[in-house]
């Protein structure tokens, strides 16, 4: 075949099969404007082994008058959770994370339906190597089974270390989606907010100004307009997420918290003495109060900018960090990655979103694809790269509007890897997954046996042509029932399983035993943890 020219990742798609993009996620989809980025950052948490333990060092008479003013710390003790939101109908099926039918990722499909999945019948999984007796083609390094060759696992591995790869695990699922609309309610951030996940400046935050911070939508039930998540579009946006005044500057930090514990102090004193003769008074006098605890606390955390500032967080950014400087200076997802993950991860936020544009990638050839989903993937590893050099747990969960599938013609170019070109969108083959990481050990799946364990890892299954069968599962066929599924997982890493149904009383996931089939994981942490 004559080879198309190989796209690079921000380059916009051109397609003769599509409507000329008008909608803001059109062009998102398409790849013709960014899917701009969550730059909120922040801590001063670098500083410590484990920032939710981090305390402010204000004199002991105002720290123990912080919780009664309702100052968070790091976080509400939940697990940081982040969605990658892969604008126009990423492939995830089969040519990055394996899916099988009802016995597992490793229940093999027909040939023809790897086939449909971008697979030549020489690169399949079920082929095993005649001097090993296993296959080539399955790795299983991040428990969660992926295709050797799967661009999002090189990109993982390229930011993920060795070390850190035995601590994570996943499951896949099977699920149908609409293809290239925003209109599938895939993000489930706001349910996680209503499972207790919180942050100490911000609840939820997203790289789109949308109800759900993404692409894709929330499901209608679950929005709460108060949690709208927020935006912030630049890097130099961080450092003016909090204002710590004219004081800082003037003098050091540390003489500026003194000063402000002073005014407190004084304050306090004085109205103690005063009777504003309002009804109120207890009220006036305890938000005059708080107000100067408040600001004495974020001089305390936040007075030097550069603790909210990504790029100067030697984890992040620089010769030991996850990108060299280079990348990060150079390409925006990153940017945008990294912010997000250094906000969440350090319990500032409670759940984020990160969208990236340009997977609506059926181009006639293969690479495009390839290079934006390696890109993808180093995103994914830089932040269970970070959760593991800051020492958190994370869930990550990585979804698309619809898929892609090939009709079987190879791209043998480089960058096409000798894969099946993607020809159109395919709502049928599309899948979730989600990545689990846990500083404690690796992710335990339920069941006691492997045949058990491997129906778990995969919730739902294919048919042998490589369609979803959407009586696989409740999600197979429901987008707002695979939120909840995802939901459910979250819960059931604190053990709080069993308090799904009360929380979300209108859920179609069925009595508790389905819901217990819905469930990959074994907890890793028991409700919150510090």
């Amino acid at each position: 075949m004559k080879h198309k020219p190989t796209l690079s990742p921000d380059e916009p798609l051109y397609h003769a099969c599509h409507a000329k993009p008008m909608t803001r996620r059109d062009f998102i989809a398409q790849g013709f404007m960014a899917g701009v980025g969550t730059v909120l950052s922040g801590s001063a948490l670098s500083l410590f082994a484990n920032p939710r333990k981090a305390h402010a060092a204000l004199s002991s008479d105002l720290e123990s008058l912080k919780n009664s003013c309702g100052i968070a710390t790091q976080g509400a003790g939940k697990i940081p959770f982040i969605v990658f939101d892969l604008a126009g109908g990423a492939n995830i099926s089969g040519s990055n994370v394996l899916v099988g039918g009802q016995g597992g990722q490793q229940d093999f499909l027909s040939t023809a339906g790897y086939s449909k999945l971008g697979l030549p019948g020489d690169m399949i999984p079920s082929i095993a190597n005649p001097d090993t007796g296993l296959s080539d083609y399955i790795n299983t390094e991040l428990g969660l089974a992926f295709h050797s060759d799967s661009a999002f696992l090189r990109g993982i591995q390229d930011k993920l270390s060795v070390t850190n790869r035995a601590n994570i695990n996943g499951a896949v699922i099977p699920a149908r989606s609409e293809n290239d609309t925003g209109n599938n309610p895939h993000n489930p951030m706001y349910g996680v907010n209503k499972a207790g996940s919180d942050g100490s400046l911000l609840t939820l935050i997203g790289s789109r100004n949308t109800d759900s911070g993404g692409n894709s939508m929330s499901p209608s039930s679950m929005i709460d307009s108060a949690k709208r998540p927020t935006k912030i579009d630049r890097p130099s946006d961080v450092t003016g997420l909090v204002d710590t005044g004219d004081l800082i500057g003037l003098l050091s930090q540390q003489d500026s918290v003194t000063v402000m514990e002073s005014i407190q102090r004084i304050s306090a004193m004085k109205l103690g003495k005063v009777n504003t003769q309002i009804t109120t008074d207890d009220v006036l006098k305890d938000l005059v109060n708080c107000g100067y605890v408040k600001s004495a606390d974020i001089a305390d955390r936040f007075g030097d900018p550069s603790t909210l500032n990504p790029e100067l967080d030697p984890d992040i950014v620089g010769d030991n960090g996850i990108f060299t400087q280079e990348e990060f200076d150079n390409d925006s997802e990153f940017q945008k990655t990294a912010s997000t993950m250094k906000l969440v991860i350090n319990g500032f936020a409670g759940a984020g979103t990160i969208t990236m544009g340009g997977f609506d990638y059926h181009t006639g050839n293969r690479a495009t694809g390839e290079t934006r989903d390696l890109r993808a993937g180093r995103c994914m590893g830089a932040c269970l790269e970070y959760a593991a050099r800051v020492g958190v747990p994370l869930m990550m969960y990585v979804c698309s509007d619809g898929s892609v599938a090939s009709n079987g013609m190879i791209d043998d170019s480089l960058d096409g890897r000798g894969k099946g070109v993607w020809t159109g969108d395919n709502s049928s083959t599309a899948s979730s997954f989600f990545l689990v990481y846990n500083p404690g050990g690796t992710p335990q799946l339920i069941g006691a046996t492997p045949d058990a364990q491997a129906q778990h890892q995969q919730i739902g299954y294919m048919r042998s042509d490589a369609s979803v069968e959407t009586a696989s599962s409740p999600a197979a066929n429901n987008v707002n029932l695979l939120a909840e599924t995802v939901i459910l997982n979250y819960m059931a890493l604190h053990g709080e399983q069993g308090n799904f149904a009360s929380l979300f009383p209108t859920h179609g996931l069925g009595n508790s035993a389905l819901m217990d089939s819905l469930t990959a994981f074994e907890p890793i942490v028991s409700g919150t943890y510090s």
